[in-house]
Order: C-alpha cells, then sequence, then structure tokens
C-alpha cells in the first residue's frame, strides 16, 4: 500500500484539529484563542515579533494583532531591548506563563490520550520521524 504526501498531510492535519477542538474549552476558560496560545508559546524562544512570525510561519500583520490582543489580556508585554533601542521585545508575563503552561498542559494531555493508542517504540520513531521532517529541506 503506497501513501502519498497529501494523505500524510491531511491526516497530521486532522490529529493536530482533534487535538486542539478537544483543548478549546480550556483555552477558552484561560481567555486564549487557538492562535494567540501559538504567540503566547512561542515568545521565550522568539521574542521579537518579525521572528516570531517566522517562526509560526504566520503574516507579520498577523502577529501584530495577536500580541496586541496578548498584551490588552495582560499575557505578554512589550519592552524596549536594550542592545537595540530601536526594537521591542515581546516578555510573558506572570498571567501569560501560567496561562501557556496550562493550556501546553492541556493539549499535553490530550495529545498523550491519542499516543497512548501506541506502544513506546512507536512513539520514539514518531518523535524521531517529527525530528527530521523539521530539518530545513536540501
Amino acid at each position: 500500500m503506497s501513501i502519498d504526501a497529501a494523505q500524510l498531510w491531511t491526516l497530521n492535519h486532522r490529529l493536530l484539529t482533534v487535538v486542539l477542538d478537544a483543548c478549546s474549552a480550556e483555552l477558552a476558560e484561560l481567555g486564549l484563542e487557538t492562535k494567540e496560545f501559538f504567540v503566547l508559546a512561542e515568545v521565550a524562544g522568539s521574542p521579537y515579533p518579525a521572528g516570531l512570525a517566522a517562526t509560526l510561519v504566520i503574516p507579520k500583520a498577523s502577529v501584530t494583532v495577536y500580541v496586541r490582543n496578548l498584551v490588552a489580556k495582560g499575557f505578554m508585554r512589550r519592552e524596549i531591548d536594550e542592545g537595540d533601542l530601536r526594537r521591542h521585545r515581546l516578555v510573558l508575563t506572570a498571567e501569560g506563563e501560567v496561562a501557556r503552561d496550562r493550556a501546553l498542559a492541556a493539549l499535553a494531555t490530550e495529545f498523550d490520550r491519542r499516543l497512548a493508542k501506541i506502544g513506546p517504540r512507536d512513539r520514539t520513531d514518531l518523535h524521531r520521524i517529527l525530528l527530521a521532517l523539521l530539518e530545513p529541506a536540501q
């Protein structure tokens, strides 16, 4: 049986959608939309808006909207970068860290329910495969 890339993409997308949908109530309780969660989860690793847009593969204008919303909700703040006073760095507030951690825990719990259907060896293989797929194309 041959499985093409489009089929794998569709299955992957469906899995991510099912997990996110199962966590939508928890995200809503935290005051987060799904895309805002992704921004919140990536800020520590990509603290500058342009880098955040590149990491999340979303338009800079969208990042601006999500950041504005998250700042208004008290989950993050903009700080002047001491190394370059022309740049703003994004920093999570204590409330933002709590919201991020709770949302990540909810997503991890739901995803773990799905992963429980496969054995430890398959989990290890899945981890290796996902890391390989994230490497830049040659």
